[in-house]
């Protein structure tokens, strides 16, 4: 092994040093992602955040840079082994290792895109249209419970009505309001 490699000259060895290492960082942060071992997360936060920020578009991160010397190399390597000129390899090198990096920033972007909050926020159930579970008491003297579909789920949320008359088990509702304390106001729907 080492007579092959002293038989490399200082461009291709340069090349095979950089192809190592940067496949062996390459492996680890790969099994350390597949395990579970990153360390990402900023630790115990318990916030709610309106605004949508996400992750972003992020070029340079460790995982872009181990991939773009691993591909940067690999391709250098084959370059080499091609026969094209020292210029030209490093071309090909430099324009695949960069390729790679956007391939990657732009997966880890739209993947981030993919999550939600799954925080429920009670605006969204303005005039929505739902049914009374538990008899909700006329001019706001009973909190009931209706069952309404907010944000894709089926939920069950206390609620309160000005009407005139108790609204029973069954009633259609409408969300007519909703109480700094997350109280839903309702009217019968007829």
């Amino acid at each position: 092994m080492m007579e092959w490699f002293q038989e490399l000259t200082s461009f291709q060895k340069t090349y095979w040093i950089i192809t190592g290492i940067s496949t062996f960082m390459f492996l680890l942060v790969l099994i350390s992602t597949i395990i579970g071992a990153e360390t990402d997360d900023i630790g115990d936060v318990d916030a709610e955040i309106d605004a949508d920020t996400g992750a972003g578009f992020q070029f340079f991160t460790l995982k872009n840079l181990v991939a773009f010397f691993a591909i940067f190399g690999w391709s250098g390597i084959a370059s080499i082994d091609a026969g094209n000129s020292k210029i030209v390899t490093v071309i090909i090198s430099v324009f695949c290792g960069l390729v790679m990096m956007f391939v990657m920033a732009a997966l880890f972007y739209y993947i981030s895109k993919l999550s939600s909050s799954g925080t429920l926020k009670m605006k969204n159930a303005l005039n929505s249209i739902g049914e009374v579970y538990l008899t909700v008491g006329a001019n706001r003297s009973k909190t009931g419970k209706i069952q309404i579909k907010i944000q894709g789920a089926l939920r069950e949320l206390e609620a309160l009505t000005d009407h005139n008359e108790d609204l029973k088990q069954g009633k259609i509702i409408k969300v007519i309001e909703v109480t700094n304390n997350g109280t839903l106001i309702i009217e019968p729907q007829n």
